[in-house]
């Protein structure tokens, strides 16, 4: 109830109401606004019963779900929840530390997306001239990728008229981010940053029998030794290297393997391509500017932020962050871009973070629950809450799976995990259609991140129906 309900001016009321100004309409009048302002009073009082209610009844529930979950003792944990429609907290626990977020980062990336990409990816800018085509990279990962069938830009580079290609790029970071595991560089869920991916920048290597199929077909005479059918096997190279070596000492049975490529910040590119086309392709610094380079779209923007979010793509926000930086800034420099975003659109962030990739693969990324809180809110007011329903994971689906069976259409959320350091940030939408923003971290914990996930589920499963 407004305060102004009990502001009443009383002169004003007796000169509308009591023309003939007798003594006991006064006293009539006087009682009626005590008990007006009584009434507020104890509506207020009621609002503040029921608010301190609900933060002791989701306090106890944070309690016996993680707080005291055994082996946790020793861990961090930070846990906010916030009501969107009544723009207020219903639950704050650490909520101002900072954490490393893991893939929770993704949000962040996912918010420069939006913000300075357009709805089609731009595959690249170029100029042709006399069957010469200048190609100005991008960044754009979907290039080749087998997520994604439809492949544009590879039918415009084989029209026939086009007889050499030179790349050029305005690339200014490192292959790899800042905090990385190096030992991980092996691995598919750290392909190396790129200004023109190819194939996710991860080679395919195919047994059958006695003989192995590479994707690209460029790197099979790079390859040494063969596996041995119904049995373990494992590809090898050195960091920075190009010789692929089949190793049966380690590894698992199966017929498909995946290691990452390395690319040399593009210099690789032009072989990869060159062997695709058939054409002659050349890395070579030609500057176009806007005017002289037309864009090229390649797929929906939505469409890679899915699989970004949906399986946790690594690669895909990293090139994600890149590209962005490349619309925004005209370079690809990741640093640049987050600094950028940090002092300008991001600016009312309530704990000024430590961010340095697009992926959360770096354990120097460090953010408090609440800054979650905010990047959610503000993703929701800039790009509205049904589009991030697609985007973002649901129940039982992609880093969700086998979770929240049976609240589809009541949870929105992005994981997050490194070992020992585990996370979850999104939207609840409850049983009586509020929308609450939450966001959970929990590092240096020694138990397991399964078992956690449950407890998760628990509480998250709790607000819903509860609110």
């Amino acid at each position: 109830m407004p305060t102004s309900w009990y502001k009443i001016d009383l002169q004003f009321m007796l000169g509308l109401l009591l023309p003939s100004g007798r003594i006991e309409d006064v006293v009539k009048m006087k009682i009626m606004q005590q008990k007006m302002r009584s009434l507020f009073f104890i509506n207020i009082a009621f609002c503040l019963l029921v608010s301190c209610s609900s933060q002791k009844q989701i306090s106890k529930k944070a309690r016996t779900t993680l707080l005291d979950y055994k082996g946790l003792a020793p861990a961090n944990i930070g846990i906010s929840i916030f009501d969107a429609g009544r723009n207020k907290f219903l639950y704050n626990y650490e909520a101002e530390k900072y954490f490393t977020p893991a893939s929770n980062v993704k949000l962040f990336t996912l918010y420069a997306g939006l913000k300075y990409l357009d709805d089609s990816i731009v595959a690249a800018r170029f100029a042709l001239d006399e069957g010469t085509l200048v190609l100005q990279a991008t960044g754009d990962p979907t290039f080749l990728h087998p997520d994604f069938k439809s492949q544009p830009l590879l039918q415009f580079l084989q029209r026939p008229e086009i007889r050499q290609i030179r790349i050029n790029t305005a690339f200014a970071a490192e292959s790899f981010g800042s905090g990385w595991s190096w030992d991980d560089y092996k691995e598919e869920y750290m392909a190396e940053r790129d200004p023109f991916p190819m194939y996710g920048n991860v080679a395919t290597v195919i047994f059958t029998s006695d003989s192995l199929k590479t994707i690209p077909t460029v790197i099979k005479p790079f390859f040494v030794g063969m596996p041995v059918q119904n049995h373990r096997w494992e590809v090898e190279r050195p960091l920075g290297g190009h010789i692929f070596t089949i190793d049966t000492t380690k590894g698992t049975t199966g017929h498909v393997k995946q290691i990452t490529m390395a690319m040399g910040k593009g210099l690789f590119a032009s072989r990869y391509l060159a062997d695709t086309l058939h054409k002659e392709v050349i890395n070579e610094y030609i500057q176009l500017n806007g005017a002289e380079g037309l864009p090229f779209y390649s797929q929906s923007t939505d469409s890679l932020f899915k699989i970004m979010m949906h399986r946790s793509d690594n690669f895909f926000a990293e090139q994600t962050l890149l590209m962005a930086s490349n619309e925004k800034l005209g370079e690809m420099n990741d640093k640049r871009m987050i600094d950028t975003l940090l002092k300008t659109d991001l600016q009312g962030l309530p704990q000024m973070p430590r961010w340095v990739d697009g992926s959360g693969l770096s354990r120097y990324n460090l953010f408090s629950p609440r800054d979650f809180i905010y990047i959610l809110n503000k993703l929701k007011d800039d790009f509205t809450l049904e589009r991030l329903k697609v985007i973002l994971p649901g129940a039982d689906e992609g880093t969700l799976a086998g979770l929240y069976k049976g609240y589809e259409g009541h949870i929105y959320a992005k994981t997050g995990t490194l070992s020992n350091n585990i996370a979850l940030s999104g939207f609840l939408v409850t049983r009586k259609n509020r929308t609450l923003i939450f966001s959970i971290q929990v590092n240096n914990h020694m138990t397991s991140a399964t078992g956690l996930r449950k407890q998760f589920e628990k509480l998250l499963t709790g607000l819903i129906d509860k609110y």
